[in-house]
């Protein structure tokens, strides 16, 4: 790219790209949903996934499944919540926790945002010009991430 000092540094500029990148598309599904008249947030499209999948989940195996932290999906459901798309059940045995599942709003309403996914799905391949290795590389950070964190391996590139 021209004139993009992030795309000039390469490696040190990385965290910056990825950064815009995300905040790019959060941006431009928000605008893309508003202008559908959709009353739902990109970062919902997970949840709504893992509870049509699972049907029932708590908050601390929603944030497990997605490796979000706790109050970060205390804050998406809520959200969702204050939209009418969670309904909350408490749990039989353990009256301090509640069970997540989706109300029937969200049940109405997915087949229509599943098109609307689709349609995201379709213009990501599109962008990425139909080649997965991105997504292979994103897998291999993660994983190196996951294995060793990024601040461990700064330290001991700064002790050789």
């Amino acid at each position: 790219m021209e004139n993009d000092f992030l795309y000039e540094m390469e490696y040190p500029g990385l965290t910056g790209r990825l950064k815009r990148l995300s905040d790019l598309f959060i941006y431009q599904t928000k605008q893309f949903y508003r202008d559908h008249d959709l009353d739902i947030e990109p970062n919902w499209h997970p949840i709504f996934e893992l509870l049509k999948k699972h049907e029932r989940l708590t908050i601390t195996e929603i944030a497990t499944y997605l490796h979000f932290t706790h109050p970060a999906i205390v804050k998406l459901i809520d959200k969702m919540k204050a939209h009418g798309y969670i309904k909350s059940i408490r749990d039989k045995t353990d009256k301090r926790k509640f069970q997540l599942e989706l109300s029937e709003k969200a049940r109405s309403k997915m087949p229509l945002l599943e098109t609307y996914w689709a349609a995201g799905n379709l213009a990501l391949e599109q962008m990425l010009e139909f080649d997965d290795s991105l997504l292979q590389q994103m897998k291999v950070l993660e994983s190196n991430m996951s294995s060793r964190e990024f601040n461990r391996r700064m330290e001991d590139n700064l002790k050789n």
